[in-house]
């Protein structure tokens, strides 16, 4: 079983046992607030093409992700879903083209480029990115 495919469903099921204990909670904490998943969008892992100390081809694994409270971004976010996978692609293969040899990422520099990709494919800033997992493998 591809191992994406396991998470996901473990997720899943983590969300569905949420949802149903949700009602109980509200009414415990005198209070409802709205969910932070509701205004996460996930993408799929991008993935470069690395040197390796002894020579031979790795690969840079990121997983990323936007968190979007404002409601109409959300949506230009979503629609706009395989503009910033592509410019999310573009930036990881070029940070990994300059990648030295058994050198760990620069996560900070990876970060500030994805984050003002995001703000430029969207037009303006309030996506706020998040990255999962950066993983050499």
């Amino acid at each position: 079983m591809d191992r994406r495919t396991l998470l996901g469903l473990t997720a899943l099921t983590f969300t569905a046992a949420s949802t149903a204990a949700a009602p109980a909670l509200a009414s415990s904490s005198g209070g409802g607030g709205s969910s932070s998943t509701s205004s996460f969008v996930r993408f799929p892992t991008v993935t470069a093409t690395i040197q390796r100390a002894n020579g031979r081809r790795g690969v840079l694994t990121v997983e990323t992700g936007v968190d979007v409270p404002d409601t109409g971004l959300r949506t230009r976010a979503e629609q706009s879903a395989p503009r910033l996978r592509a410019a999310y692609n573009t930036v990881v293969q070029q940070i990994a083209s300059t990648m030295l040899p058994g050198a760990p990422p620069d996560v900070e520099r990876m970060v500030s480029r994805l984050q003002a990709v995001t703000d430029t494919t969207l037009g303006r800033p309030g996506a706020r990115l998040l990255l999962g997992t950066v993983m050499v493998a």
